[in-house]
């Protein structure tokens, strides 16, 4: 691949902006340059005075453009993936909601043909399951019908079929178990996470001791202060606030945690232990109001106003519709988290989260994923591993 310079750009990268240009070659970056620098047979490229970061990373994505990765179908894939591409996410975890086991072995099977189509688009390091394991009464919007307690003669068989290609684990660790579950897939490199869970503090703090190292869509369906025998006992909320030992999951699109409650989340966390995540759904780049929120098959409607997708009563959310830069957007302009932070959160940290080597920084020796964005934090160009995937024209709007 010829090398090529990407000109006049604002670098956010390491918890700075600074003015410069990108030298790529090989799918790698090779120097950051200061502004104004030109690099010998390389073709320059204008960056027209926009941002450029890491390319996003997003951990929690079940779906877009009206598809679901449960549904099995390689279309699912392809749409759902360029969905999320068009908006700077060159890197993210297909996520499987609770369902029939056939289908996460059937979705497995369709990441492997995935990765390799895509192999010059996006990164896909394997799937995020999002259940059986969970508590029933914290369900949400899942399938009800396959929630149960982890069996060993269950997933030992799906974890020994995905051989490394199940990247993370989302489960309620207090069941009947749970611990011994966390121990069998903290062993084989699975990252563990607590969700739609009634734990208390005491009780996510020994989940630690079982590889348990992050929380699922912090507030969503999660316990907070209960009381047990007349005495107040704290949750996994507080959990979240208090033990440094876990990463802290925020879906960032302005309506799952209000602007006021991200801020204050950050605040007290800070963008060492978050990061953020669309866990968006099917109705990603779609028209309401009412639209199809179900997978596999399963038939379940919701509403979309507001920026989200509603039960029919409008009681709970059944998912987000915002995507990459819609994310750091809602973080930086509406909740007033630092743009570098924001970048750290989207693209640096989910790196550290999976271990991925090279990706999440623009430094030497890093992949070339990159994104452009203007000031209202809209995905101009894309670039992976070095080259173009998304250009201006194709980027999709804020509604979309």
């Amino acid at each position: 691949m010829a090398r090529s310079l990407i000109q006049n750009v604002r670098i956010v990268d390491g918890g700075s902006i600074t003015d410069g240009c990108i030298l790529m070659e090989d799918g790698c970056i090779e120097a950051i340059l200061p502004c104004g620098a030109a690099a010998a047979d390389a073709q320059p490229i204008d960056g027209g005075g926009l941002y450029a970061s890491a390319g996003f990373i997003d951990l929690h994505v079940h779906g877009g453009a009206g598809h679901d990765f449960m549904d099995g179908t390689m279309d699912a894939f392809r749409a759902s993936c360029d969905q999320h591409l068009a908006h700077g996410v060159t890197t993210m975890l297909p996520t499987l909601s609770t369902g029939p086991e056939p289908l996460f072995r059937r979705a497995i099977d369709n990441l492997r043909i995935a990765r390799g189509e895509r192999a010059q688009l996006q990164c896909l390091p394997g799937v995020h399951i999002e259940g059986q394991y969970i508590a029933e009464e914290r369900s949400g919007g899942m399938d009800g019908r396959n929630i149960r307690t982890p069996n060993p003669a269950e997933y030992i068989p799906l974890i020994d079929y995905a051989d490394g290609d199940i990247a993370r684990w989302s489960i309620a660790p207090e069941l009947p178990g749970g611990f011994a579950f966390g121990d069998y897939c903290t062993a084989r490199g699975i990252v563990l996470s607590v969700a739609h869970s009634n734990a208390t503090y005491a009780e996510v703090r020994e989940a630690m001791g079982h590889g348990f190292c992050h929380l699922t869509h912090f507030y969503s369906d999660m316990n907070t202060v209960t009381r047990k025998n007349g005495f107040r006992v704290m949750g996994a909320i507080e959990a979240g606030y208090d033990l440094p030992g876990l990463w802290i999951e925020v879906i960032s699109d302005g309506c799952h945690l209000p602007p006021e409650l991200l801020g204050y989340i950050y605040r007290h966390i800070g963008a060492e232990r978050m990061h953020l995540v669309s866990d968006c759904i099917r109705a990603a780049g779609l028209e309401g109001p009412i639209v199809d929120v179900g997978e596999a098959g399963r038939q379940l409607q919701g509403i979309l106003e507001d920026g989200v997708v509603k039960f029919l009563d409008r009681s709970a959310f059944h998912g987000s519709i915002a995507q990459g830069d819609m994310l750091v957007r809602a973080a930086h302009c509406a909740a007033g988290i630092p743009l570098t932070d924001c970048i750290r959160m989207m693209a640096e940290n989910p790196a550290k989260i999976l271990g991925l080597s090279g990706k999440g920084r623009l430094l030497p020796g890093y992949d070339a994923d990159i994104v452009l964005f203007d000031e209202q934090v809209r995905a101009r160009s894309v670039y992976y591993r070095g080259r173009l995937v998304v250009t201006a024209n194709e980027s999709k709007g804020e509604n979309q």
